[in-house]
């Protein structure tokens, strides 16, 4: 068996796989309320054991990290968290830890991803063996290229916010005295779609509302300000929503213009289906598309949004099957 690890500043994921990379066992854990990682780990393999038949503890463990994977010790980029992979190896018997960013995991397993996995919101005119994006907005902005049978990750969300228009400069001119040098993820993350709609909130001259307050006020305020947009249809969440998504269409146009991204563009993370239903009438897709004398290249790119939520998992599954094979 191994076992695999999806790991963000909101939840943590856990699965155990046989050896062809099927899920047998999942847990699901709010990152913030646990003193550490390896007491995740711990509570769900007793969890596990308790589950299944025959259970023994995995010899092969991988875990994808939302953060700078460099070596065998990882801080989490949201969390008071250090991973050490030795120290894991050490307190759980596993013979080997891997260790790697959660969307580097996630561009593992695009090649697993079946049609009812994904959304298609532009077909484009895809070449095989092309370059792909791997792009997601969740508690931060994730990004992860494949390139020849390579995954190339790193920290592209922490770099700097481009504005599209005049709206998008007004928006980061508001965000640069509250979070100093504005970073993507300051605007196309769940807290994001939170800054956006404050700024609009002060925009419009409407902060105290009742909406509002209530909306600001939820332990989810990105979730309360979703379901406000596509429930309630309230005028002011959805703006929120659609200037959200324009800037994250334009950055991932960006992203596919860097690698002539041919081979698709693959929209993951937790946002973008519970956004699905205002983010395929177009404003994303426009966004992506708005390149000026080079729109007809990203025409061409194929883009899917990825609904298998499992997808971090199964690549890190496949990561580490890769592995112990060499």
């Amino acid at each position: 068996m191994i076992l695999t690890g999806d790991i963000g500043g909101t939840k943590t994921l856990l699965a155990l796989h046989d050896d062809q990379g099927g899920i047998l066992h999942r847990g699901r854990y709010p990152s913030t309320g646990a003193g550490g990682f390896a007491d995740l780990v711990a509570a769900f393999l007793a969890d596990a054991a308790s589950a299944l038949p025959g259970f023994e503890t995995p010899r092969l463990a991988s875990f994808g990290i939302a953060g700078p994977v460099l070596g065998e010790r990882v801080k989490v980029t949201h969390l008071p968290w250090e991973i050490d992979a030795p120290a894991l190896a050490a307190r759980f018997g596993f013979d080997r830890v891997l260790l790697l960013n959660d969307f580097a995991a996630a561009a593992h397993g695009i090649d697993l991803l079946g049609p009812p996995d994904v959304v298609t919101l532009q077909a484009g005119e895809p070449l095989s063996r092309q370059p792909r994006v791997v792009i997601g907005a969740g508690t931060g902005l994730g990004l992860a290229f494949v390139c020849e049978g390579r995954v190339l990750a790193g920290e592209g969300g922490h770099a700097t916010f481009a504005p599209a228009d005049s709206m998008q400069a007004a928006l980061a001119h508001w965000l640069q005295p509250r979070v100093g040098r504005v970073q993507i993820e300051h605007v196309v993350s769940g807290r994001g779609l939170v800054h956006i709609y404050q700024f609009l909130l002060q925009q419009r001259r409407v902060a105290d509302s009742a909406a509002a307050r209530e909306v600001l006020g939820d332990d989810e305020p990105a979730a309360a300000i979703g379901r406000l947009g596509l429930e309630a249809h309230e005028p002011l969440a959805l703006a929120a929503i659609d200037l959200f998504l324009a800037c994250y269409g334009a950055l991932a146009g960006d992203q596919a213009l860097v690698v002539l991204a041919r081979g698709g563009v693959y929209i993951t993370g937790g946002i973008a289906p519970k956004l699905l239903p205002r983010l395929t009438i177009g404003g994303f897709l426009s966004a992506f598309n708005d390149k000026g004398s080079f729109s007809a290249v990203t025409r061409a790119c194929p883009v899917h949004v990825v609904l298998n939520a499992d997808l971090p998992l199964l690549g890190a599954a496949r990561y580490a099957q890769h592995a112990s094979a060499c």
